[in-house]
């Protein structure tokens, strides 16, 4: 069958991406993109399980390596929203060189901040991980964690923007292969990697490596650098219409990407904030169990939340590509059904989070009864207060992704800062101040129902400039 040229691939992305009825285009791009970020999710809920079958410690050594991924992501997603933003507008203008200059621009630069982090990060570890919150009973098993987390700094960093820029070309099924292939293998690779002894459906024994909570991070190193491989090989391959090829790095769009994808970084820097304050907080008032107690909430909430981020990727590129081609109507019904179905399935989550939230803590705990019972005790009411609210993710999620694949830099900005920064830092420093460990439990829901109130005056703001474009449109064009 003929090969169609590189042209006649960008015209038939263009038609698909302003012609398709918007519901089945979000759709379309959301599944893949859903169970993208829901794999993504498993690298980490998939080693806060396995590593907490290794009691309290090694669990709460995982909440305190993660502002440090946080740290990764967020360049990773600076570069990678950055460059997927401008990309899809440039798509939707037909302007494919610059958009391969956006892609190659973000990607290189990437793997050098990656390179930069895995070296400094190794090379101070104790420091870090001691400024992160690490107590000196946490700190062995964290640093045992960071030291191969801090190696896939590189792959990680890149991975999130060869993520996006495929998601933002309308490619989300070649992205969900790369990462559903790298979160599997990171869950069949844990336990074999973390214990000595494996008894597979029963009866089957296998014996493993034995690396403790060591060997959960190796194993997402691998993990990570697969589905690095992959996502790459459809660029090597010339499977999309962007070029990773270094003649097209410039220093004449970095700054335009750092600008768009400022609002990510925002979002992932507040994060790491939040979870540096979270862990400090949760040991003050609780010690080590509300520590493990508190990163096992963030983790399963994570997951939870990644359904709508996904979702919220799925709409993006369809914001952004009728966005530049003038298709506002087309905006609006892709933000409408977004909030929707969104709203939809976090409600349904919430319910089964608030309904087995017990159950749900006790299935990522093994350890002496007490330390059991203290960890789940607090998990409990925290994963209920901060489930409660999720129906609110798609308002708050939402309205930060439409601003940012509409180049509203600002707005988007702001917004993500919200959540776990403007509300989150002061809440996590007041309240437990005032109500002792309940104030720490509850922080997350008084941020979320804050940033949810917040984003309503923006929307109002926004559609209401939409309109006044549409307008414009019709009386030109007609």
């Amino acid at each position: 069958m003929e090969v169609k040229k590189d042209g006649a691939v960008a015209d038939a992305q263009y038609n698909k991406m302003v012609n398709t009825p918007v519901w089945k285009l979000v759709t379309t791009l959301a599944i893949p993109t859903v169970i993208s970020m829901l794999i993504t999710a498993i690298y980490n809920i998939a080693d806060t399980f396995f590593v907490s079958q290794l009691g309290k410690s090694a669990s709460a050594a995982v909440g305190i390596v993660f502002p440090i991924m946080s740290i990764i992501q967020a360049v990773g997603f600076t570069l990678g929203m950055g460059s997927g933003s401008l990309l899809s507008i440039k798509l939707g203008q037909k302007k494919n060189d610059e958009a391969s200059q956006i892609s190659s621009t973000a990607f290189y630069t990437a793997l050098g901040i990656g390179l930069v982090i895995a070296v400094f990060g190794n090379s101070f570890a104790s420091f870090v991980l001691k400024l992160v919150g690490a107590s000196e009973s946490v700190l062995p098993y964290a640093k045992g964690y960071a030291r191969y987390i801090f190696f896939g700094a590189p792959f990680m960093c890149a991975s999130f923007v060869l993520n996006n820029d495929l998601r933002s070309e309308g490619k989300a099924f070649f992205s969900m292969i790369a990462l559903t292939s790298g979160g599997l293998l990171n869950v069949l690779l844990d336990p074999f990697f973390i214990f000595e002894d494996q008894i597979l459906f029963g009866f089957v024994h296998i014996r493993g490596f034995g690396l403790g909570i060591g060997g959960a991070a190796i194993a997402t190193l691998i993990s990570q650098l697969m589905s690095f491989c992959i996502l790459l090989s459809w660029y090597v391959r010339r499977k999309v219409i962007c070029s990773m090829n270094p003649k097209y790095y410039t220093f004449r769009v970095l700054g335009k990407i750092i600008a768009t994808g400022i609002p990510s970084l925002a979002r992932q820097g507040m994060a790491s904030i939040a979870s540096i304050l979270l862990n400090t907080a949760a040991g003050t008032y609780g010690g080590d169990a509300a520590i493990a107690a508190m990163s096992i909430v963030t983790k399963i909430c994570m997951f939870i939340a990644s359904i709508m981020i996904g979702i919220g990727q799925g709409f993006s590129p369809v914001s952004g590509y009728n966005y530049g081609a003038k298709r506002y109507d087309r905006v609006k019904k892709a933000f409408a059904f977004m909030i929707v179905s969104g709203s939809a399935l976090m409600s349904l989550l919430t319910l089964v989070c608030v309904i087995w939230a017990p159950q749900i803590m006790e299935a990522f705990i093994k350890d002496d009864a007490e330390s059991v019972r203290q960890v789940v005790a607090v998990g409990t009411v925290a994963l209920r207060w901060q489930a409660a609210f999720m129906p609110l993710h798609p308002l708050i999620i939402g309205t930060n992704m439409l601003m940012q694949s509409t180049r509203h830099v600002k707005s988007a900005t702001y917004l993500s800062m919200n959540r776990q920064g403007i509300y989150f830092i002061p809440a996590i420093l007041i309240l437990p101040l005032c109500f002792g460990l309940f104030g720490v439990e509850i922080c997350q829901f008084v941020a979320d129902l804050l940033s949810a109130v917040t984003a309503i005056p923006f929307l109002i703001w926004f559609f209401r400039g939409l309109n006044k474009l549409q307008d414009f449109e019709n009386r030109h064009n007609g």
